[in-house]
């Protein structure tokens, strides 16, 4: 039917075959082929039509290559009438996903059956969207009101098993798919099942608690962080409840089209695809070979060590944890126990996957017990001398080819590299705190690191669930090189006019998880006051440490101590403004000379937000990013920065790269040239009317 799509008839049985690889996406020749089967299985001696995938998935969504762009008929709504108005029983038989318009799909077809492995979804949230073919109107017909806001405004997939319980998927298959499915359509037609269709289902209004909607609202509002998306998916939900079907499919449908064009939506999808660009290292060969990874070692065991340890256990890996005395080592496990017991409290694991977890990582104190590791991950603590001479010993202890990683936020990955005689064999893994919930990962590639162990960390990153990001070797690297600019000027905004409560909230309505004040309480105020002290801050400008300085010297440490910046309830965590910490705040203003004023919010976000652009540019012009999208990358999944903002670089390209120049050039007039340089690439850009994307687009 087309070059995407079969159809055949065998044993009075219709079948039609999507092969679109990798993931059947729902391009035009899809639906064009599925269309015109489905409209031949119409005149045909069919009595029953299977609709199945090839390759390892069911259709795994749209191909959204095709948004922003004109309309390509048949559309897909077209499609699904097809599907549902057949005077023949349809059957969608699921493997792998289906997802998204996938699901949408299936939802149109009378009847679904999936093998045990299969998942469905509609993860379209995710991207700035609702699902737009009729999801949020058919899915809650099936599955319940409530059960479907909890699907569609998280954009989880739903097990197969799962999805049969709550009456998405009619049967579950064992077996071959398409041999099980045929023998479903068989028992179908033989028992005269009716045809049924999902939009014909009407939700009773009286099976809505009253203010559910606004309840609903309210609570994925307070989560959405900018987001739209979620908020519309209540009205489209609302919508299946008081329209007639027609009606409300076309409220999805305009709703749909809004979040499609909207700023939001855009910067999702520019992180979507910046996600798997990030993985792809300029410069090397497709070819290059990779090392193998079946045991994995990790020195330390404090909550860092641990963490990176479960990520291997959760992979499957076996993985050795060292540390200097069996009292360190049993602490370690410890936490390691306490973690995965949290998981399990959140239903998110099982008695049975802790023990197996646990069980694929075992203890030691002494080196020659990682010998034969084929990774080996160091995670003490910051300093440098120690990481060198733990190095040396891994020189002298691991077989030949093993990657010896460091694990720093900051320190020379080509001085520790230089205190082995295999430099070739040594990088950086950044990983951030919890390491076995945060997802990102900065591999760091030293001055002479293999491609072949580059390679290596980077698909084992992606193994344990990380999404990586290549950083060359600099202080810092590229999120917290870049992060310094973001925290000192918070602190000079709390000199110059601001409560601490007004930058993070500030923050906190642009997008950001935390505001950058409430950031130091909760990583610990003493955790900088220590680095400070260990590289000395001599000739430094000392405005932007003096408040966390003396809050440290008085035992504020911050959410750890119960005091900081704020003052935090005991039991909630709860943080609350302090008059004391503002009078301090007053007094250190007056010691520096600072005459305070009022600050406007768009003030605080630009004082903020472009020096993290600014030192992102100056970061691609030595080459120790690939690329801005990869800066976007780093930020969104380490930093929290807002996805529904794109990350820095992208926000940039939409405040205009103009606009930004001229704004930090304005702020170099006024607080001096040490603070606000511009980059020399952001300047380029500026002048001639370029962007960050049309600059990766010249990069690649």
């Amino acid at each position: 039917m087309s070059q995407a799509v079969s159809y055949s008839v065998q044993d009075k049985i219709g079948v039609i075959s999507v092969n679109n690889p990798p993931v059947n996406a729902l391009a035009q020749r899809v639906r064009e082929g599925i269309l015109k089967s489905i409209q031949a299985a119409q005149r045909d001696d069919s009595e029953a039509v299977i609709l199945a995938c090839e390759g390892r998935t069911f259709i795994a969504g749209a191909d959204i290559t095709e948004f922003n762009k004109p309309p390509k008929e048949p559309g897909l709504p077209e499609v699904l009438s097809a599907l549902e108005n057949s005077s023949k029983p349809v059957i969608a038989a699921i493997h792998g996903t289906a997802l998204g318009g996938g699901f949408e799909v299936a939802l149109a077809c009378h009847y679904r059956c999936a093998v045990a492995s299969a998942k469905v979804g509609l993860p379209e949230v995710k991207l700035g969207l609702l699902p737009g073919a009729g999801g949020t109107q058919r899915l809650p017909r099936i599955a319940g009101v409530k059960a479907a806001l909890d699907i569609i405004t998280s954009g989880n997939p739903v097990p197969a098993g799962k999805a049969h319980d709550m009456g998405l998927v009619n049967e579950i298959i064992e077996g071959d798919l398409l041999e099980g499915a045929r023998r479903y359509a068989r028992d179908l037609v033989d028992s005269g099942a009716p045809l049924k269709r999902i939009r014909d289902v009407v939700i009773d209004p009286d099976t809505i608690e009253p203010g559910f909607f606004e309840q609903a609202r309210k609570r994925v509002n307070a989560r959405a962080r900018g987001q739209i998306a979620p908020d519309r998916i209540v009205s489209c939900l609302e919508a299946a409840v008081s329209l007639p079907i027609d009606q409300a499919l076309e409220r999805e449908r305009e709703l749909f089209r809004e979040l499609v064009t909207s700023p939001e939506s855009a910067a999702m999808r520019h992180i979507f695809f910046a996600e798997r660009q990030a993985a792809k290292i300029k410069g090397l060969p497709r070819e290059t070979s990779q090392r193998d990874i079946s045991q994995a070692a990790i020195i330390g065991g404090g909550t860092m060590g641990g963490g990176i340890a479960m990520c291997f256990a959760n992979a499957g890996i076996p993985v050795i944890l060292l540390e200097v005395s069996d009292e360190a080592l049993d602490r370690g496990m410890k936490i390691i126990r306490k973690n995965y017991g949290i998981t399990v409290k959140r239903g998110k694991l099982g008695e049975e996957d802790v023990k197996q977890r646990m069980g694929l990582i075992t203890g030691t104190t002494d080196y020659a017990d990682i010998a034969h590791a084929d990774i080996v991950i160091e995670a003490v603590f910051e300093n440098l001398e120690l990481k060198k001479e733990i190095f040396a010993k891994l020189d002298q202890t691991c077989k030949p080819g093993a990657i010896l990683a460091t694990n720093t936020s900051y320190q020379d990955v080509d001085a520790i590299a230089a205190a082995t005689g295999r430099p070739e064999d040594v990088l950086g893994t950044h990983f951030f705190s919890p390491a076995n919930v945060m997802r990102l990962l900065e591999v760091v590639r030293g001055e002479k690191t293999a491609d072949d162990a580059l390679a290596t960390a980077m698909r084992i990153g992606k193994r344990i669930g990380k999404v990586c990001a290549l950083s060359g070797v600099c202080y810092g690297f590229i999120g917290n090189r870049m992060l310094t600019g973001y925290g000192r000027e918070a602190q000079l905004l709390l000199l110059e006019g601001c409560t601490p409560q007004q930058v993070d909230s500030t923050l906190e309505q642009f997008g950001m998880a935390m505001g950058p004040v409430a950031m130091g309480d909760l990583a610990g105020l003493d955790v900088g006051y220590k680095a400070r002290q260990s590289r000395g801050t001599t000739g430094d400008d000392p405005r932007p440490y003096a408040i966390s300085t003396r809050l440290v010297e008085s035992g504020r440490h911050g959410q750890k101590t119960g005091a900081g910046y704020y003052r935090y309830d005991s039991e909630t965590r709860r943080r609350i403004p302090d008059p004391e910490v503002e009078a301090m705040i007053r007094e250190e203003a007056e010691k520096f000379g600072i005459a305070r004023r009022e600050i406007s919010a768009q003030e605080i976000i630009a004082r903020c937000l472009y020096p993290l652009v600014n030192e992102g540019a100056k970061i691609l012009e030595e080459g120790i990013a690939q690329r801005a999208s990869d800066v976007d990358v780093v930020y969104v999944f380490g930093y929290a920065f807002p996805v529904a903002k794109g990350g820095p670089m992208f926000y940039a390209d939409r405040v205009g790269l103009k606009r930004v120049y001229e704004q930090i050039l304005e702020f170099q007039r006024q607080h001096g040239e040490t603070n606000w340089r511009p980059a020399n690439l952001l300047k380029e850009l500026a002048e001639s009317g370029g962007s960050f994307a049309e600059w990766d687009r010249r990069q690649a």
